[in-house]
């Protein structure tokens, strides 16, 4: 059995296969994208739209295309770094906020991300002037690739969590992705997610029908907000307003995020073979995102973030074509106007999720062990060691992140944020650098990000 060849260009695949892998990119973000919304509404009582998350996913995906060149196969989706600001905003009860409604209270939230949103320009502004090798000289392999990893290690709780809700409808879709991933053939072997969900949904239809429940006693299906939901409506947008408290726990959050972001861009770069930090560019990918959190936040959206789920469909499908992405945004925006097909979408069973996240979230791991494997990162030197040792124990140990308080203010730095500044820190003040940003270039495109 010989590895399968990546696609860089869909078209060859034609139309039909190309509006069927983009599908399988809009079911891999579904879920995780309207479950923002879904916390923010249920647990913090501010009511974030899934309507209007799935409008601005679109909406920004394809903005950070244009910004990248349409170079950069990323899916930007709801960012989850920015749930601990929703609920502290949520409990503001003082000065303005005193009695203030929950709606409102979101539109001060969605200020603050807006804020956030344009301090990815700052940064972008510092890369563009200094250079990316320069910027870049501090986040060599044995950095961004442990980083890559907690990324996916990070999301393996929720994984569980969600599959255990329903372990055999989990391991039907986390079967039928391996089985068609391995012993498919043609387009069967580069849609597995797609063929995933659409199996073990009808897997839980059918147990559904002979009475079977998740774990907790709820039915595996539930079709009332499908019964409710209209056929076609706009999507409720607000606009942002503005307070320096809220500002003060949002924009914070920015610094998690933007280190994800460079960790999300090594891992496709390495997922695609291709070094999209240098071209189209950090930069311009940074100006991306952080637009398109603003541009969200502004109508009533949450922050968007580059979604590791579609970096894990990458590697499972080998189509690689930024074309694809930018279909599963157009069926997004689509989604934001017809309310009844959101709510149908969303009634797949957490049960499929979690398994179809197994796959997905152990990819996103297994690139950051390949980045660090490609680069050959030398751990028997001590500085790589250590190094790679502190980003794994911080990413992984601070579950809940780091809360501190700055004018009154809460903020809370996450995990990933954490072990990004201290791999950062330990990598600039510790001796014997010797890393070399795009230092080998193989067949026309950046083989890695430097050599050890």
């Amino acid at each position: 059995m010989t590895n399968q060849e990546p696609v860089r260009d869909a078209r060859t695949l034609g139309v039909p296969k190309m509006l069927i892998l983009g599908l399988q990119h809009m079911f891999a973000m579904f879920g995780a994208t309207i479950l923002v919304p879904i916390i923010v509404s249920g647990a913090y009582g501010l009511p974030l739209s899934v309507q209007t998350t799935l409008f601005f996913a679109g909406i920004g995906t394809l903005f950070f295309h244009l910004c990248a060149k349409l170079k950069v196969p990323a899916f930007l989706g709801s960012s989850f770094a920015f749930l601990g600001g929703f609920e502290a905003v949520s409990k503001l009860d003082s000065g303005r906020f005193a009695g203030m409604e929950a709606a409102e209270k979101l539109q001060y939230a969605c200020g603050g991300i807006v804020v956030a949103g344009l301090l990815y320009l700052v940064l972008a502004l510092l890369v563009k002037v200094v250079g990316v090798r320069k910027v870049m000289r501090f986040l060599p392999p044995v950095v961004t690739g442990p980083i890559i990893i907690c990324i996916g290690l990070n999301l393996a709780p929720s994984a569980v969590a969600n599959a255990s809700q329903c372990w055999p409808l989990a391991l039907i879709a986390l079967a039928v992705i391996v089985v068609f991933n391995i012993w498919g053939k043609g387009m069967f072997k580069i849609i597995p997610i797609l063929l995933g969900v659409v199996i073990a949904y009808i897997a839980a239809i059918i147990m559904n029908a002979c009475g079977v429940t998740n774990a907790d006693g709820s039915a595996i299906l539930n079709f009332e907000a499908v019964a409710k939901a209209g056929i076609v409506g706009l999507p409720p947008f607000q606009i942002a307003k503005f307070d320096l408290s809220a500002i003060l726990v949002m924009a914070p959050i920015a610094i998690a995020a933007m280190m994800e972001h460079i960790g999300d861009m090594s891992a496709i770069s390495a997922t695609v073979g291709e070094n999209f930090i240098e071209d189209p560019g950090l930069h311009r990918t940074l100006i991306g995102d952080g637009v398109a959190t603003s541009l969200s936040a502004m109508f009533g959206g949450p922050a968007n973030t580059t979604y590791g789920e579609n970096t894990g469909v990458l590697v499972l499908s080998k189509v690689y074509d930024p074309r694809v992405i930018r279909l599963a945004a157009i069926y997004a925006i689509v989604l934001g106007f017809i309310p009844k097909m959101s709510e149908l979408i969303g009634s797949m069973p957490t049960a499929i999720v979690g398994g179809i996240s197994f796959m997905l979230y152990g990819m996103i791991s297994a690139i950051g062990v390949r980045n660090v494997v490609e680069n050959r990162v030398d751990f028997t030197n001590s500085r790589n060691l250590i190094i790679a040792a502190v980003i794994l124990v911080c990413g992984l140990g601070f579950s809940g992140g780091l809360t501190f308080q700055v004018g009154g203010a809460s903020i809370t730095l996450t995990s990933l944020a954490i072990a990004a500044i201290a791999g950062i820190v330990l990598n600039a003040i510790l001796p014997g650098k010797d890393y070399e940003f795009g230092s080998d270039v193989t067949d026309g495109r950046s083989a890695d990000f430097g050599r050890y």
